[in-house]
């Protein structure tokens, strides 16, 4: 089953639209960041595209967490990686620890990926985690490929 199959409907496929939708208020931020999420994994052919625009700023925390999340999918799947998040989300002057919990801190702080860590966001190591990673994966072009023969 190719990522084309399935249909998204109105999630962000940018991180640029993900911005203007939790800037409009027009929805919740960690949802629209998982919906671009699942539209980015699944869309292996316009990944450069979802990356490419710089979002609108919103304030210090998102803007960091966008210009995280460019580089950080940038660099894990081999795409160049956008100018813009190198001069986006320098903002944050203070760390800021996923789940708010003191006793996470010291895990958040080891495990947090590179993007995040030089823009002072300390997340788990699998805080872009999705099912959709699986289904977007070469695995399953591979299993898709191998299906292709039997129908």
């Amino acid at each position: 089953m190719s990522a084309d199959y399935f249909s998204f409907g109105n999630r962000p496929k940018t991180l640029s639209e993900v911005a203007l939708r939790v800037g409009a208020g027009e929805q919740e931020f960690g949802l629209a960041v998982r919906e671009f999420l699942d539209s980015f994994y699944l869309n292996q052919s316009s990944r450069n595209d979802a990356l490419r625009e710089r979002p609108r700023s919103i304030d210090a925390f998102h803007d960091a967490y966008f210009a995280a999340v460019g580089e950080h999918l940038a660099r894990t799947y081999g795409l160049e990686v956008p100018q813009w998040t190198e001069d986006h989300g320098n903002g944050l002057h203070e760390p800021y620890f996923a789940g708010g919990l003191e006793s996470l801190k010291a895990i958040l702080f080891v495990e947090s990926p590179l993007a995040f860590r030089r823009r002072l966001l300390f997340v788990s190591r699998n805080a872009l985690t999705r099912a959709s990673m699986l289904a977007g994966s070469e695995d399953a072009a591979a299993a898709d490929a191998a299906a292709a023969v039997f129908r």
